[in-house]
């Protein structure tokens, strides 16, 4: 009798005899080749229909610029909401983040008098035909008062425009210094003598509550005199006055009714006379010179991946989620070099070098750290030694830094794998021995930082147990995390241990192997899942069939529970499938858990809307159903992503949530955090292709992808068919023609030999 999978073979033989792989057209679409004309940046900057606030900005910026000037709309902690239309303005600095952060400098053109409440001023946003969102850009009206306001950007710089209707109303601008979205514990603003500046800081900080403080400084030209002004102090009006200095100080500039007024506004960490250098280092262009300048920055970085498909809907996703990948972290030194340290004290950054700030670790080391190394090897090496240089000065490795502090947000130590992900795809231009040193020095000693920062809090306990048990000493932000924070430095572990073997630390290399394997002290065989223990090592009991009981989560997880973490194995998944029963086993409970793809986290199903289920999807190559793969993939793509204001799944977190789309639709996941192993499947794109250094290409062709045919009927690397549902790691040195021949239906014998899946990284298993 012959067997399900040769019977399996012979159907879908007869299937694709009359469907047929598909063979490329002669009228194949063409490579974009001005990809800032596919971007819409209104795209995700409303509510997910699935997952709450997605918190992207729409303004002005440039890639991985200091300043990113976009509007605000009233009660939203990332500044704004495309389903709201009370805006209050304008302001320097954004971030699709989940608490309350930057909206720095806030500003608002409006012809509404000052009246006796100018702190809580606010003006109605047109989100309509007029309102235009693309990179470098953004326009809008307010109808109320007939206020017209164009945004560009530099690196350091906001350039707006802002056009007063001729009725006779005055022309008016707020500068609400202690507007920042977090609250301000200081502001200042001087209204200049020459009547044509503006200048202040605004201390802010107090990011989800960790206690850190920042002072950004401003400086504004505008490109005529206002003609009265006055300040305020919360709503305490003093018209006349040139000066506050409290944490609710503002003032406002009026200019003669009907005006066109631009307004230049440079930023810096270091002192507003640093302000004022990198405003006149930006240089005194027009404001469509700086929008040019500003799109061809853009289209320089855009085009490092070229795409050709035919559904437009598609590559405008693709490239606003591109664009999105490439805003954060962001420059941190002034035009001369200097920048505010960990330490507090100014240093300068080598010449030719930028230091960056702003990394939220534990969304961005999934994914968005090897794309941006594979695609910008040099920033990314800066990146990374940014990291190194705020080691040096506050005495460890920050996790989630915001500015120039760690704020210790979330659990574990992802500030390591987000180095490793870096170096791995790229980045090889940094002091890679300190880095090592600061890794070792948090994952032996705990990593004791500035400000009674520890980068891993309790690790002599861990060590004691081989896992972080359900204690006190383990508490995160939203209780005590023991099964995330094991999990997550198992990842961690096997970061370093692939630093250091790459770097010949040999013996470092395999105790960090070993030490990877800790998850395994948590797999509970009576339960088949991941479950936190108490100190005792007692597993807690499991919250029933029905999944997680919490409002948030379950206990031991972040953000999580125990079936979606339990998956969160990535350097050892056939570890995992063998201690869930085996490939079939593990099949069946894929199948279950992909039921739904953004369920949230109190259900026992995948939620692709947050990070640790980024890698889900790929697991069905593991476990021999290469197909489902496929097929999961794209459902996430068409279901949960799309060119409108709610086009994704979920809070973007500084570009992780579009950067795994970008991999998505190339047709490959870095599976493995500090790996370069990069699961396969099947590109949303007929051609892609990916610049690299010294002039190489990956190029991927997948004929009919753009059409609709998602199965992967075969794979060719440079020419040699394989079955591996991986593609080699030499491909993102070498480059490389990775070709998919693609059918209607699924191949259930291409990629399903347990030699075909991607490798895993067990050592001592006692799976």
């Amino acid at each position: 009798m012959r067997s399900r999978q040769a019977l399996a073979a012979l159907v879908v033989g007869c299937l694709l005899l009359t469907v047929g792989p598909v063979v490329a057209r002669a009228e194949e679409p063409a490579f974009v080749t001005n990809p800032v004309a596919h971007v819409d940046t209104l795209i995700g900057t409303g509510s997910s229909e699935t997952g709450g606030s997605i918190n992207n900005f729409p303004g002005a910026a440039v890639p991985f610029g200091m300043v990113q000037y976009s509007p605000d709309t009233t009660d939203t902690y990332a500044g704004y909401d495309h389903d709201n239309d009370r805006s209050t303005g304008f302001s320097m600095t954004h971030a699709s983040v989940g608490c309350n952060a930057f909206g720095d400098i806030p500003m608002l053109p409006t012809t509404t008098p000052i009246g006796s409440q100018p702190w809580s001023a606010w003006e109605k946003i047109a989100h309509d035909d007029t309102e235009v969102g693309v990179p470098g850009y953004y326009k809008v009206q307010f109808p109320d008062t007939g206020v017209t306001a164009e945004l560009t950007a530099t690196t350091r710089t906001g350039v707006g425009r802002f056009r007063y209707p001729s009725d006779g109303r005055p022309a008016l601008f707020h500068v609400r210094t202690g507007g920042s979205l977090a609250g301000n514990s200081a502001a200042t603003i001087r209204i200049g003598d020459d009547n044509t500046t503006v200048t202040g800081s605004a201390t802010t900080g107090d990011f989800c509550g960790k206690g850190n403080v920042y002072t950004v400084y401003f400086a504004m030209t505008f490109s005529r005199p206002f003609i009265s002004y006055g300040t305020f102090e919360g709503n305490s009006v003093y018209p006349g006055a040139r000066s506050a200095n409290s944490q609710w100080a503002g003032g406002w500039v009026e200019f003669p009714a009907g005006s066109t007024v631009v307004a230049r506004t440079g930023l810096s960490y270091v002192s507003v006379d640093a302000a004022r250098a990198n405003l006149a280092a930006a240089g005194e262009g027009s404001f469509d010179d700086v929008r040019a300048a500003a799109v061809g920055e853009w289209n320089a970085a855009l085009s490092r991946v070229a795409v050709a498909g035919s559904n437009s809907g598609d590559v405008k996703t693709f490239y606003t989620s591109l664009y999105r990948s490439l805003l954060h972290p962001n420059t941190f030194n002034d035009a001369d070099g200097r920048y505010l340290g960990f330490d507090g004290n100014v240093h300068t950054v080598a010449k030719g070098h930028t230091q960056y700030a702003n990394f939220s670790d534990w969304d961005t080391y999934r994914c968005l750290a090897a794309l941006q190394a594979l695609l910008f090897p040099e920033r990314a090496s800066d990146m990374a030694q940014s990291l190194v240089n705020d080691a040096r000065q506050s005495g460890s490795l920050p996790r989630w830094a915001l500015a120039n502090s760690a704020t210790g947000e979330m659990t574990g130590d992802n500030v390591v794998p987000l180095i490793v992900n870096l170096y791995t795809f790229g980045a090889k231009d940094f002091d890679v021995k300190a880095a090592l040193y600061f890794m070792l020095k948090a994952a032996v000693e705990g990593g004791t930082g500035l400000g009674g920062y520890v980068e891993r809090p309790g690790i002599g306990t861990y060590l004691q147990h081989g896992y972080a048990p359900q204690t006190e000493e383990f508490r995160g932000d939203h209780g005590i995390d023991g099964g995330s924070i094991t999990l997550e430095w198992s990842i961690d572990d096997f970061a370093i241990s692939r630093f250091a073997d790459a770097l010949g630390e040999h013996a470092i290399g395999a105790e960090f192997l070993r030490r990877a394997q800790y998850w395994q002290n948590l797999f509970n065989p009576l339960t088949g899942y991941i479950t936190p223990r108490t100190a005792e090592g007692i597993f807690l009991p499991w919250p029933g069939s029905s999944g997680p009981t919490s409002d948030f989560g379950q206990d031991g997880f972040e953000e999580s529970n125990a079936a979606q973490y339990t998956w969160m194995v990535p350097h050892d998944i056939a570890g995992l499938v063998t201690a869930i029963g085996g490939r079939e086993a593990a099949a069946e409970r894929l199948d279950r858990f992909t039921a739904e793809v953004n369920a949230g986290p109190d259900e026992p199903m995948l939620w692709l809307g947050n990070e640790p289920g980024f890698g889900v999807p790929w697991l069905y190559n593991y476990v021999g159903q290469p197909w489902k793969t496929q097929e999961t993939v794209d459902r996430v793509r068409r279901e949960l992503f799309g060119p409108t204001p709610a086009g994704e799944p979920g809070n973007d977190d500084l570009g992780a949530l579009s950067s795994w789309y970008v991999w998505a639709a190339l047709g490959m996941y870095p599976v493995t955090p500090g790996t370069a192993v990069l699961a396969v499947n099947t590109p949303l794109f007929d051609r892609a292709q990916i610049a690299l250094p010294a002039g190489k290409f990956i190029s991927i062709s997948a004929p009919g992808a753009s059409s609709g045919l998602k199965y992967i009927n075969g794979l060719s690397i440079d020419g040699k068919p394989t079955d591996r549902t991986f593609v080699p790691d030499s491909i993102i040195r070498t480059g490389g023609d990775v070709a998919f021949s693609l059918s209607a239906v699924p191949n259930p014998v291409w990629g399903t030999a347990e030699s075909s899946a991607p490798p895993s990284f067990g050592v001592g298993n006692s799976a």
